[in-house]
């Protein structure tokens, strides 16, 4: 991964060179996501600079790709795992070994309408020098950031982080995921349309036995494509642990031509971090111990932890209060990362947001309540965890990339009907998944509880952050948050101090506007807090706020487990006519989804997006 800055609709009487020079200056602010080396395109109609992590193809992939014409300028920020057959399928003049340029082949055989034949996680500006025009685009999850918005002198702006922006656009806001912006047309428009959004689209579908793990092992295997030492964080819970136990398999091979060579780098290398006795910690040594990984488990205090906090709200770009929970302990497990040498890992994020795993799913009134909430979730993610292990891996310059949002992957996934997917009495939240990879993964981590991030690396750490945002934040000034904070006032302490240290990173209304807010029980949006009376009571993004549920508060269960076959055959008990689908609960119209909409963006226009309202 990398960052990208880019400046257009410039004018024949602008000082260029003044130009250049302040793109050049607004892009190192951004430059930890690219340490390796910059680069620098500028005509009299557009500026690009680029700051490279070099992963793949380090020798000749510096950017900004140029055609071999020059009439292309591509700035990305990303990678494309199907790039080797896109390359294979045309008959583009290639000028590196670059997975990026693939984007630059496409346009030029089909314009903007290519977007939906990428697989990969990107955040893109082509400039199109012949016909003076360009287009902006972000991946369908929204894995890697990107912002705009205009200068005062009306030039669209665009970059991979805000603080690139936040004192040159006063109308900055976030670019939508699965967008793209066209010059031509002035229009930003939705290009990832999916039928699974809908839960009619998915009634009574079950994938084969077997599909939903190879669809995943396929999705891992392409996502260490790499030419540089790469490793995988493991928390020891199930996600992180699946993700090892596949890159296990394949870490013996060379992705890159084929799996016909040896691998540079053959033992797989895992991390993890919390504090002195978290259940993380314990639960990653066993995962690490039956894969076989080199693993390095690393140790921080709360203090250190507290310590972190201005640097982590300052990378994150966000006030959330679970991200930066999460955040603060993968950002200083980053460094420890890059210390090592290793540029790139593999992460677990997205499967709760697909499956269902985040523990107030087991209050989902029916399955078509339980769906919509996993397209919100899903809808989300750019927000929250998807922001948190871009933005806290590449402080520090460190690729994290999320084979359970592979595309692929997740169109197999989301087409399962959400009655299969539901947990409850004697069935564990993520059933279908664990019973898939029954046999994989000592059934200890198969089967263990859903931990949140930021619970999983020590209890203490949430109880502690709040006992020390009650100290640090005057009575007094937390009573006059709404006045101080309009948008999205702070409801807590902790959310008060966090918003705080955001603000003077990131002061101005269009700053704050690009963070979501409302309330969450254990990451749920705040459509779920309906589910049960006793959300809005106890509302807390930790997973410990769903009581009864939870370990900390209800008696566990025996882990049961099961192989796939069996969960598939409970699974299709459920999958009957729509009365006996019900499983005992009771009936709830699902809500209204969002499927699709063309903006026009005026050229001096200020730029809003919908603002996202729950914590992935």
């Amino acid at each position: 991964m990398c960052a990208i800055f880019g400046m257009f609709d410039l004018q024949p009487d602008d000082p260029l060179a003044a130009l250049r020079r302040q793109a050049l200056d607004l892009s190192a602010r951004q430059r930890h996501r690219g340490p390796d080396c910059s680069g620098v395109y500028a005509d009299a109609g557009a500026i690009l600079v680029h700051e490279r992590l070099a992963i793949v193809d380090p020798g000749s992939g510096a950017q900004p790709l140029r055609s071999r014409d020059g009439g292309l300028v591509l700035a990305v920020n990303g990678e494309i795992y199907n790039h080797a057959a896109l390359r294979a399928a045309g008959d583009y003049d290639f000028t590196t070994a670059s997975d990026c340029e693939v984007i630059n082949a496409l346009y030029r055989g089909a314009g903007a309408g290519f977007l939906s034949h990428l697989n990969g996680i990107f955040a893109f500006a082509l400039w199109d020098a012949q016909a003076r025009s360009y287009i902006i685009a972000r991946d369908p999850i929204g894995v890697c950031p990107l912002y705009w918005g205009h200068d005062a002198s009306g030039r669209l702006c665009v970059a991979s982080e805000m603080k690139a922006l936040a004192d040159l656009c006063a109308d900055v806001a976030e670019f939508p995921p699965g967008h793209v912006y066209d010059s031509a047309t002035r229009k930003l428009v939705r290009y990832y349309r999916k039928p699974w959004r809908d839960y009619a689209a998915t009634r009574g579908h079950l994938p084969a036995p077997g599909a939903l793990r190879r669809t995943f092992e396929q999705a891992v295997h392409r996502q260490l494509m790499t030419d540089v030492p790469y490793g995988v964080l493991l928390s020891g819970g199930l996600d992180s642990s699946l993700v090892a136990a596949c890159a296990v398999r394949f870490a013996r091979e060379r992705i890159e031509d084929g799996d016909r060579s040896e691998a540079w780098w053959r033992r797989l290398h895992s991390f993890a971090i919390g504090l002195e006795g978290s259940p993380d910690l314990a639960a990653a040594r066993i995962a690490a111990d039956a894969l076989g990984t080199v693993h390095h488990a690393f140790v921080y205090s709360f203090q250190e932890g507290i310590d972190a906090l201005p640097e982590v709200v300052r990378h994150l770009e966000t006030y959330d209060v679970t991200t930066i929970r999460a955040a603060t302990p993968m950002y200083l497990l980053a460094r420890r990362i890059k210390a090592m040498g290793v540029k790139m890992v593999l992460s677990g994020e997205g499967s709760d947001e697909i499956f269902g795993g985040y523990l107030y799913f087991h209050k989902a009134p029916s399955p078509e309540a339980f769906h919509a909430e996993t397209v919100r979730k899903l809808d989300d993610l750019h927000s929250y965890d998807c922001l948190r292990a871009n933005k806290a891996m590449l402080a520090w310059g460190v690729e994290a990339r999320v084979p359970f949002l592979d595309l692929e992957f997740l169109d197999v996934a989301m087409g399962i009907d959400a009655a299969a997917k539901m947990s409850g009495p004697g069935r564990m939240e993520k059933y279908l998944l664990r019973a898939a990879f029954e046999g994989v993964l000592p059934r200890e981590i198969l089967w263990r509880q859903k931990e949140q991030f930021s619970d999983g690396v020590g209890y203490g750490w949430i109880d502690g952050l709040k006992a020390h945002a009650k100290n640090t934040v005057d009575d007094r000034a937390f009573a006059a948050a709404a006045s101080r904070f309009p948008h999205n006032p702070p409801q807590t302490k902790e959310a008060y101090l966090y918003r705080s240290l955001f603000e003077r990173c990131y002061p101005g209304a269009a700053c704050a506007a690009t963070v979501p807010g409302g309330k969450s029980i254990a990451c749920s949006s705040p459509a779920a807090i309906a589910w049960d009376p006793a959300f809005a009571a106890s509302a807390d993004p930790s997973g410990r706020a769903v009581r009864g549920v939870h370990v900390s508060t209800a008696r566990p269960e025996p882990a049961v487990g099961a192989s796939f076959d069996k969960a598939a055959a409970a699974a299709q008990r459920c999958l009957l006519p729509k009365a006996a689908g019900r499983v005992g609960r009771q009936t709830m119209a699902s809500s209204g989804i969002e499927l699709d909409h063309t903006d026009t963006v005026p050229s001096t226009a200020p730029i809003s997006t919908p603002t996202s309202t729950s914590d992935g």
